[in-house]
């Protein structure tokens, strides 16, 4: 399967987020994330227009302060944003992490659900790891791991993870994990994240970088 490009939109100014979008596609990226918590003021109302005037596979992320996000609002509006863009969404980013009702509800939406872990501290153990990947998949069609390393052994563990899964997408941040983003791809990883400007997280290479290198690391045919 090939390893779809995706440029996360971090922008206040939801009026420019088109223009951006559209920037973002003529660079190279496959998909688009559309980061509500970014977002000055957002209302349902805004992102159901905004969403329908994307006109491009995009997912839809409201990521929580506790998982590096910046969304200020109480967990209800938190979800209720991302329920409002789900209709014209490709995808849905909702944390493992999120509280059970909460969770229910975007669980229950006719949309393709990636359930994301991150932790900027650490990379938990191999085993630890596993275990989450279990718990995703039995909510989304992918799951998702960003973590922090502290030493090249913790990228490795990434990496190990993602040769014995599939359907995940699995990160090592920072810049000792930085080229995981280029490797998991090789494993089979569905998405790999790539900045058109403010990244979303650390480590994340530009989006024309990121196709030049996976052209080069294609296997011939």
């Amino acid at each position: 399967m090939l390893t779809l490009i995706c440029a996360p939109i971090i922008e206040k100014n939801m009026e420019k987020i088109p223009e951006i979008a559209t920037e973002y596609i003529e660079r190279g990226a496959d998909i688009l994330e559309l980061r509500i918590d970014a977002m000055k003021d957002p209302s349902k109302a805004k992102i159901r227009e905004l969403a329908s005037n994307i006109q491009y596979p995009f997912i839809a992320t409201n990521r929580s302060p506790d998982e590096g996000g910046l969304f200020k609002g109480s967990e209800k509006e938190r979800i209720e944003l991302l329920v409002a863009a789900a209709e014209e969404a490709e995808y849905i980013d909702i944390e493992l992490q999120t509280k059970k009702e909460e969770l229910k509800k975007i669980i229950e939406l006719p949309v393709k659900k990636i359930i994301s872990y991150h932790n900027f501290h650490e990379t938990p153990t191999l085993e630890r790891l596993s275990r989450i990947v279990v718990e995703e998949k039995k909510m989304g069609e992918i799951a998702k791991i960003a973590v922090m390393p502290k030493t090249i052994k913790d990228t490795l563990t990434i990496l190990e993870l993602s040769s014995r899964e599939d359907d995940l997408i699995a990160i090592s941040m920072g810049e000792l994990g930085k080229y995981t983003r280029i490797i998991t791809p090789l494993f089979g990883s569905p998405i790999t994240y790539a900045t058109g400007g403010k990244p979303s997280a650390p480590g994340q290479l530009e989006i024309e970088k990121t196709r030049l290198i996976l052209k080069e690391l294609k296997p011939k045919e």
